[in-house]
């Protein structure tokens, strides 16, 4: 009689953490991507209007070569589930901080990239839209007042346009947290944000003055092992997300190149031109590189030396210790954008607008075969430099030879940056106002 006690309780028990266990799976689905309840029409809360059935929201990358608009319309649907409907996209170059020593010259530019977001949007929606400008890299390495003085020019001109903007809506953009928006954009893009189970694509950005990356950990020791700044826990689509991000500001791709043409300790010039001879060149070559305000006269060193061994010792040292691996990174899958897909179409590894997927040993014998070739006018001087640079960061962050990657331009039309991303953001910042 005791045994049969013990036996049913025993079974008791077991039925019990079943349920639990079920109720926890089954309370962490999300069926849809929804707004925060302060956005749903009728709340009093925002002045987002949805009124004609659609949320728009316009974003502005400001990035180290040029600034784009993304102009985002969204279908809302029941209980104020959001459905990506359509995007605008449209690009100026150069970046603003070429603009830091008279801020009013952006100003022509910002001007013509909101006149696309205006005949983008209804309007009768114009004063119900939020616009958002985010700077990167290129204004994170400006001295402070520099970089202030663009964001208030850019500030001024949002204020006096039709859209809803405040004193946030201009701002410098933290690098890990460019890594988590582009994380969203993705995850959102493939449907990785639905279920119980953490979203499955990291990403990998290389942009002019910083590199990213970021991905959802499974495995514990990731979490317990980075540096806590690296390791972030938000809310968004009723769901919490932690995600590793980390953000290497000075080691994007022109950035990169200057340190590794100059030397990394050398100080930067003081106006003027400035001769930088490297092996990382072609050998007999000569040729200019604007940069940073700076003209650069570039020689490739003599006949005979070998390019590709120098060039890499080079990079080499530049990134020594200067990156942070985890363990759990090769095995997670990638997308990675900017100038690594720039530089794979550029060598025809994919095409242009569909993209595809490169291996990491696609970079090393690209550079070994760039590096070995002579000067031809239709190429770029710096393709050798580049393709090293690309393999040994890959390397460096722990990428074996073999690790694939995938590479796209667009998901379903929408472009794969983190504007998208911190678009979704945005608007669940407006709901906690």
């Amino acid at each position: 009689m005791k045994r049969s006690k013990l036996l049913g309780l025993f079974v008791f028990l077991v039925l019990l953490v079943f349920y639990v266990l079920y109720l926890k799976h089954h309370s962490s689905v999300t069926p849809s991507y929804r707004l925060p309840p302060h956005l749903l029409p009728g709340s009093g809360r925002t002045k987002v209007d949805r009124s004609d059935g659609f949320v728009y929201g316009i974003m502005f990358d400001a990035g180290s070569t040029g600034t784009r608009v993304h102009v985002f319309r969204f279908q809302t649907e029941n209980q104020g589930s959001l459905r990506l409907d359509n995007e605008t996209f449209s690009a100026i170059e150069p970046g603003l901080s070429e603009y830091a020593d008279d801020p009013q010259k952006c100003s022509p530019g910002i001007m013509e990239l909101l006149n696309v977001a205006k005949s983008s949007v209804p309007p009768s929606m114009w004063t119900r839209t939020p616009v958002v400008l985010k700077a990167t890299a290129g204004l994170r390495l400006l001295p402070g007042e520099k970089a202030n003085q663009l964001l208030d020019q850019v500030r001024a001109l949002f204020q006096e346009s039709p859209f809803l903007s405040a004193e946030d809506s201009v701002s410098i953009m933290d690098g890990t947290d460019e890594g988590i928006a582009a994380w969203i954009t993705i995850n959102f893009l493939t449907d990785g944000l639905r279920g119980s189970e953490p979203p499955s694509f990291g990403i990998l950005d290389l942009g002019g003055g910083s590199t990213q990356i970021a991905f959802s950990p499974r495995d514990e020791k990731t979490i317990q092992m980075s540096p806590v700044d690296d390791i972030r826990t938000f809310r968004m689509f009723n769901r919490t997300h932690t995600v590793y991000t980390h953000s290497y500001l000075g080691l994007g791709l022109m950035s990169a190149r200057l340190a590794v043409l100059r030397g990394a300790d050398a100080p930067p010039p003081v106006g003027g031109s400035t001769e930088l001879v490297s092996p990382c060149f072609p050998p007999g070559f000569s040729g200019h590189w604007e940069h940073a305000d700076a003209v650069y006269a570039l020689k490739g060193q003599k006949p005979g030396e070998p390019v590709y061994e120098a060039c890499l010792n080079k990079v080499q040292k530049f990134l020594y210790r200067k990156l942070s691996r985890t363990s759990e990174a090769p095995d997670v899958d990638f997308y990675a954008f900017s100038y690594y897909y720039k530089r794979a179409a550029d060598l025809m590894f994919i095409g242009e607008k569909e993209g595809g997927t490169i291996r990491v040993s696609d970079y090393i014998q690209a550079a070994k075969k760039e590096c070995g070739a002579p000067a031809e006018p239709q190429k770029s001087p710096f393709l050798c430099l580049d393709l090293v640079y690309i393999s040994v960061l890959l390397q460096e962050l722990g990428f074996p030879p073999h690790k694939q990657l995938r590479l796209a331009r667009t998901i379903d039309r929408v472009e794969t940056s983190w504007a998208l991303g911190a678009t979704f953001q945005h608007l669940e910042a407006l709901g906690r106002q």
